[in-house]
């Protein structure tokens, strides 16, 4: 499935990929990430957050707890989204970035996808 918007930002050589889609079940948001999972297959986390209804997860996908789920998650609440995954790859570039610049990293990834 294709993006509805995408967003990239490249901080100390680690790349974060922002992406952007309408879903509607579970399963949708399930293929999703098996096939981001499979063309991103040298990316070091796929941390991720979605609202369909009353239906919610966040996941920060291995990165610090809080880093990377809240603050997408965040900009789903902040911005009333529902029917909506946000999905932010991040490419590791060597450097450890610490809890504070990553937490910003993924909100401002996240955040460039509503931008227009």
């Amino acid at each position: 499935m294709t993006p509805l918007k995408t967003s990239l930002l490249e901080i100390k050589k680690s790349k974060f990929i922002g992406l952007l889609y309408h879903v509607e079940s579970e399963k949708e948001v399930e293929d999703i990430l098996r096939e981001l999972k499979l063309v991103h297959k040298k990316a070091r986390h796929i941390p991720y957050a979605y609202k369909i209804g009353a239906r919610a997860k966040k996941t920060d996908d291995k990165e610090p707890s809080g880093t990377a789920g809240l603050p997408i998650w965040n900009v789903l609440e902040r911005n009333q989204l529902d029917q909506t995954l946000i999905v932010v790859i991040r490419y590791f570039g060597g450097t450890k970035l610490g809890a504070g610049p990553l937490l910003r990293a993924y909100s401002n990834a996240a955040n460039a996808l509503l931008k227009d």
